[in-house]
């Protein structure tokens, strides 16, 4: 992995929302956005931004389930969280 590729990751979860997130996914998976906006007490378009960067960095995955998109972390994202929790 070059550091390109860290940087990616890092910048994937540099943000609180997107930890709240994460957080959140890690105790209740295959979340909508709507559920996880609503949780959060934030704006619709601002919970799939998050979560669109959360998936790039390969934190999330998505699942379709008839209309909606569930989500939940990926291996990554729960040694992600683990780590954050290291540094509290």
């Amino acid at each position: 992995m070059n550091f390109r590729q860290l940087e990616r990751i890092v910048r994937g979860f540099s943000n609180h929302r997107r930890i709240q997130i994460m957080n959140l996914l890690q105790k209740r998976p295959e979340m909508s956005v709507e559920e996880i906006s609503s949780t959060l007490n934030i704006n619709g378009k601002t919970g799939s931004e998050h979560i669109r960067r959360l998936a790039i960095a390969g934190h999330v995955v998505k699942r379709n389930e008839g209309n909606s998109v569930r989500h939940k972390l990926t291996k990554r994202g729960q040694s992600i969280l683990k780590f954050l929790r290291t540094l509290e």
